[in-house]
């Protein structure tokens, strides 16, 4: 049997596999770059024409843009990076040293938050922070000053509205980390007289700097394409403050009706998550 027809057998059996991603992954991607370089619209337009690179050139002068990729930076940094990154690896410590009883407990409460809808964490975090919510009951009974939080600071609401719902999938794979390394190196360490933070710094983090690689890569890509959560507690606004591109994709394609546009913002939402992706696989090719 010839090289040619052995590979081609051996590529069979994938084959069907292979023809679906090229159908259902790979073609509307190809179709998606090609109508980012038009002026299609849903409405008012019998037929689309190739515009260049006129799309990219409208949205990196538009302001509104601008304010979308700066409060997208804000609600990754704050809720991925920082939120669910840190406070997954906090629970995932206090968790190894909880008695079982409060290890189910927590993991339950935490991993109960994760599994639910989208919308549904939405409507429950939108009941919180309203202005006749439960946080602003709790601290009109503290006697603390109230307000009406999705108004006066809507991107940190939703920033928290996802800590809230994503720190479990953080929890999880710090707990998993955590158990892989070998017991006699923390006690050596102990032994050698390292604290506590000298431990965790010297010690745990080069070990599972892997692991909180794939972990910021995974919850930054997740967190870029945030939009029901937002949809649902401020739709994006007051006045865009809390627009990010996946909503400000939304409304120029879906509301305004231009799919040429709207498809050229998530390809540079496609352009941010890949730069993202480099600094990550850096860090995961980086040598400790």
């Amino acid at each position: 049997m010839s090289g040619a027809r052995r590979a081609l057998v051996r590529a069979f059996p994938v084959s069907p596999a292979v023809v679906l991603l090229l159908l259902f992954l790979v073609g509307p991607i190809v179709y998606c770059v090609v109508i980012a370089f038009t002026d299609l619209q849903l409405t008012g337009q019998a037929e689309e024409s190739f515009v260049g690179i006129e799309n990219f050139r409208r949205a990196v002068t538009d302001d509104a843009f601008l304010n979308a990729v700066w409060l997208t930076l804000v609600f990754t940094v704050v809720s991925a990076v920082v939120g669910q990154n840190t406070l997954g690896l906090a629970l995932a410590f206090l968790m190894r040293r909880a008695s079982k009883a409060v290890r189910t407990l927590t993991g339950a409460v935490v991993v109960t938050a994760w599994v639910l809808p989208e919308v549904v964490a939405g409507f429950l975090l939108y009941a919180f922070f309203r202005r006749e919510g439960t946080l602003n009951a709790v601290l009109d009974q503290l006697h603390l000053p109230t307000q009406n939080w999705l108004f006066t600071l809507p991107i940190l609401a939703v920033s928290f509205a996802n800590v809230w719902r994503g720190t479990a999938f953080s929890m999880l794979v710090y707990s998993a980390a955590l158990d892989e390394i070998p017991k006699e190196i923390t006690e050596a360490a102990e032994v050698d007289g390292a604290g506590g933070r000298q431990r965790l710094w010297h010690v745990t983090l080069p070990m599972i700097r892997r692991s909180v690689g794939t972990n910021l890569m995974l919850i930054t890509l997740q967190t870029l394409s945030v939009f029901g959560l937002i949809w649902v507690m401020t739709r994006g606004g007051p006045s865009g403050k809390s627009q990010t591109l996946p909503l400000y994709m939304y409304e120029q394609a879906f509301q305004n009706s231009l799919i040429g546009y709207g498809t050229a913002v998530a390809l540079l939402l496609l352009v941010i998550g890949s730069l993202f992706s480099v600094v990550y696989l850096r860090l995961l090719r980086t040598e400790v």
